[in-house]
């Protein structure tokens, strides 16, 4: 079969459990079919001596066709933000624990590994969130999400004040841990934990879950997908949240700044093996029915 993709980047985590024994059989796989290999840069630390080009994690997404991600979702998460504006393809292998985003596993990479390369794959576009904090009116910190993007407290058992908005319209003030906006690839991580619902991937919409709130009535709630929103942390709160997006990128608000989330231009196109079904991977991940077929 002909390969649809002819340049093909490798990325991960050099400290990953197990990538130094996926990576070698990886390239051996690969090496078998009419492409060119690149690696990320930090990998050249597991294959060293190797002769393949390396290139930085920032402008792998120009440099590629496909980019196939080793590790776990977290793995994956910081690529999606750098390959996003590319609109380079990603596939995962997956060697990290629960894995909703690199559903590849080793054992089955020999086979599904080249019929994605000869173009047997289902694609899926999954959006991101941008969050910028403004103070005073001037930008002080952004950064981009595929999963979440959390305004906490910063402590634990600690209390803060915010005012959320949507599209300009206030939709309440909340005194809570903090405030989980999720996207739908998000909603089953770390919002699942604080209560929210799983939504199907392919939905645009916003996912809005308080953390721990004081009063039992605020309940997670679901907006639209284009929705503009902003969080407002109150004068009178005593904390200076941290705003952390996809538990990765870490930026600190103050009392009196303006959190703004609203949906990134650009897709993450993401790429299954033939035939993945989202409420079979539920099922798998979550151990659905699990306790019926026991």
């Amino acid at each position: 079969m002909a390969a649809a993709f002819r340049k093909i980047g490798l990325m991960g985590h050099p400290e990953q459990r197990g990538i130094d024994e996926v990576l070698p059989q990886l390239l051996d796989l690969l090496s078998q079919h009419d492409v060119e290999v690149v690696l990320e840069q930090e990998l050249g630390s597991v294959l060293e001596g190797t002769s393949l080009p390396l290139v930085a994690a920032d402008a792998i997404g120009d440099a590629v066709d496909l980019a196939i991600v080793v590790g776990g979702d977290g793995n994956l998460l910081r690529a999606a933000r750098t390959l996003a504006a590319s609109g380079t393809p990603v596939i995962g292998v997956n060697r990290g624990r629960l894995g909703f985003l690199t559903d590849v596993t080793p054992d089955d990479m020999a086979q599904q590994i080249p019929e994605v390369l000869a173009g047997e794959f289902d694609p899926e576009a999954r959006f991101l969130l941008n969050a910028v904090v403004r103070r005073g009116g001037e930008v002080v910190g952004s950064g981009d999400a595929l999963n979440d993007v959390v305004v906490a407290s910063g402590a634990t058992a600690q209390m803060i004040e915010l005012e959320l908005y949507v599209d300009d319209t206030f939709v309440y003030r909340l005194r809570a841990d903090g405030l989980i906006v999720s996207t739908p690839t998000g909603s089953t991580a770390y919002s699942l934990s604080g209560g929210g619902p799983i939504m199907h991937p392919k939905l645009n919409a916003v996912l809005l879950v308080p953390m721990y709130p004081h009063a039992l009535s605020s309940r997670p709630i679901v907006v639209d997908g284009d929705s503009e929103i902003r969080i407002d942390i109150l004068e009178r709160s005593s904390r200076s949240p941290p705003v952390i997006c996809d538990g990765q990128v870490h930026m600190t608000a103050e009392p009196g700044d303006s959190v703004h989330i609203s949906k990134k231009p650009h897709k993450l196109v993401l790429l299954h093996p033939k035939g993945h079904n989202f409420y079979a991977s539920c099922r798998d991940k979550l151990r659905w029915s699990s306790a019926l077929t026991a």
